[in-house]
């Protein structure tokens, strides 16, 4: 998933004005108050693909399953709208079906029950062509997705999920999932209601907002805050503690740290960078470094031309292409920015598939990345980066003019990188700006703000772009099935646009059993293959080894330059009990209380 106040005499300014027209209700007075992004991109759980849209979502409604935090703050899954998980029964085709009964006292927030049949609705909606939602593909485990998708796909086709009654869900998936039971608490498996979504604009405007969770949206002043208030109808009410959760929406970290020390706000998501040392030795309890699921990096737009004044063309151009993007990567300094911009104890990244999760054996995934005598598809070490450079101005060398004098390339075409406004982000990329510079090549800075830059970006409208990603769910499938030619969140746009008809990938699944073996076939003929193979692979140790051949394929377009391995930074109030976050980077206040 995609990761990502004003002053306070503006609004109070706001506040008094909104009071004396008496056309909507301020921030909530009994409420905690807590910054995590700009103005979401959308709260449509069918629709959403970051993680501060995630969290405000997870607070609205109610999936099957859902985290809590375990007896020694650990993340725990445990059932939600359903009475309990229950055991898939196999049957003779190979597929799966679970069956599970909703539980009593489900409502949406206008009275209505909660229905078996709003939950095939919404599944089904967010799986649909027609919607292309980013996390549409979320729903390929479940039999019929494919006949949805297939090119002969009338239009009519659903997912096998079944509403018998008003209570009881069926679903077949195409074969047993490891992680089912975590993609129900997905914010993208959210219910919503058919009467409700039929208006387009329903997801932008508290009258029109109907939810089925914890709370409710009681205003929204669009740029400047969301408030939520607790729904007491809601069926676990009595486990609610925070009457009303105040999100307000800045991307000026220098202001979201002002309201913290202040006193305004009790949460906030990011911290400028250069104050990260003084904030850990005068905020040691409230600045806190936890772990995340998660990598940053860069990523190139694969149809971006490299070679402007080449003859070459077709696979030949592709291939050198590749070699050039993979070559650049080798120019980003990840330990000066881990040590001397980030500063907040992330760990340099050789692959994109994160820290934290493990292979087949148990060891972590991660280090098992690339077959080289070095963990990854690049060594990352300090003693490496010169021997790096080096390497990377040799394979250069060959497709441009290099000045010995100068010691940088002469001819290299222009490239503008794109991120999303924030001190951080600025930070880095002007970071890589001066790596990139030492070599020759002249690259710009452009920013926007958080629903643009998203929009921007899976439009394919850049050259090279800020990116990151958490885990959406423990498994390393997670930060593979979305490079698919289908997916939403496929920005590189690898099969997409001009990509789509180029020869340029090579796999070989024949060791594992399989027949595939292709080369210089399209993006849709190689990966799209051999994602779908580990999809419908039901032994461990050869799914996780066609999840690293998903990877090397990845990884060999250079479209992916993996900077950092996440970690999470936020600042929490010391009077602020019950507040917890998943490695997964989804944060939970319904549970808070404010002790002052």
């Amino acid at each position: 998933m995609k990761k990502k106040l004003f002053s306070v005499l503006l609004a109070m300014t706001m506040v008094l004005s909104l009071v004396a027209c008496g056309a909507k209700k301020g921030p909530a007075e009994d409420g905690i108050n807590v910054c995590l992004a700009s103005e979401p991109a959308t709260l449509d759980p069918a629709l959403q693909s970051a993680v501060d849209c995630g969290i405000v979502i997870n607070h609205l409604f109610a999936g099957l399953a859902t985290w809590e935090e375990g007896a020694n703050g650990e993340s725990v899954l445990a059932p939600d709208c359903i009475t309990e998980f229950t055991e898939g029964v196999e049957n003779p085709d190979g597929t799966v079906t679970y069956t599970y009964t909703l539980r009593d006292g489900l409502t949406w927030s206008d009275g209505k029950a909660v229905t078996a049949g709003d939950f095939v609705f919404a599944w089904n909606r967010a799986a649909s062509p027609a919607t292309a939602a980013d996390y549409g593909y979320m729903f390929d485990v479940i039999d019929g997705y494919d006949a949805m998708w297939a090119d002969d796909a009338k239009g009519d086709e659903t997912l096998n999920v079944q509403a018998p009654d008003d209570k009881t869900l069926v679903v077949t998936l195409k074969n047993q999932v490891p992680y089912w039971n975590e993609l129900m608490a997905f914010p993208t498996y959210k219910p919503v209601r058919e009467d409700v979504v039929s208006n387009e604009a329903w997801a932008t405007e508290p009258k029109t907002m109907i939810c089925n969770g914890a709370y409710t949206i009681e205003s929204w002043e669009h740029n400047s805050y969301l408030t939520l208030r607790k729904r007491d109808d809601y069926v676990d009410a009595a486990k609610v503690t925070m009457p009303a959760i105040n999100f307000y929406l800045s991307d000026d970290v220098n202001n979201d740290l002002a309201n913290f020390k202040n006193g305004d706000w009790q949460f906030i998501d990011d911290v400028p960078t250069n104050e990260i040392p003084a904030l850990k030795k005068d905020y040691p309890d409230e600045f806190v470094i936890t772990g995340n699921v998660g990598t940053y990096y860069l990523c190139w737009n694969v149809n971006e031309d490299l070679l402007p004044n080449s003859d070459l063309e077709g696979t030949e151009k592709a291939l050198a292409e590749a070699e050039i993007r993979n070559a650049i990567n080798l120019l980003v300094d990840r330990n000066y920015i881990v040590e001397d911009v980030s500063q907040g104890g992330q760990v340099p990244a050789s692959s994109f598939v994160a820290m934290g999760l493990t292979d087949a054996d148990g060891t972590e995934f991660y280090k098992n990345a690339g077959n080289n005598d070095y963990t990854g598809y690049f060594d990352v070490s300090k003693e490496a980066y010169e021997k790096t450079w080096e390497e990377a101005k040799e394979v250069l060398k060959k497709y441009y003019t290099f000045d010995e004098a100068s010691g940088k390339f002469t001819d290299m075409p222009s490239l503008v990188y794109l991120y999303n406004t924030n001190e951080g982000h600025k930070a880095i990329a002007e970071a890589i700006q001066s790596n990139f510079a030492q070599m020759g090549i002249n690259m710009s800075l452009e920013n926007q703000e958080w629903a643009t830059f998203l929009e921007t970006r899976k439009n394919g409208d850049f050259s090279v772009a800020r990116n990151g990603w958490l885990g959406d769910y423990n498994d390393p499938i997670s930060f593979l099935d979305m490079w698919t030619t289908v997916s939403g969140n496929n920005d590189v746009q690898l099969g997409k646009g001009d990509n789509e008809t180029v020869k340029a990938y090579s796999i070989d699944l024949t060791d594992l059993g399989y027949d595939t073996k292709v080369e210089n076939g399209t993006w849709a003929e190689t990966y799209d293959v051999v994602i779908s193979d580990i999809k419908t692979c039901t032994d461990p140790k050869t799914r996780y080894a066609l999840m690293h051949k998903a990877e090397d394929l990845l990884m060999s377009t250079g479209t992916i330059c993996p900077i950092y391995y996440y970690t999470d930074l936020y600042m929490i109030d010391d009077s602020v009990d019950g507040f917890f976050t998943t490695p997964l980077g989804f944060k939970y206040f319904m549970y808070c209380t404010i002790n002052k």
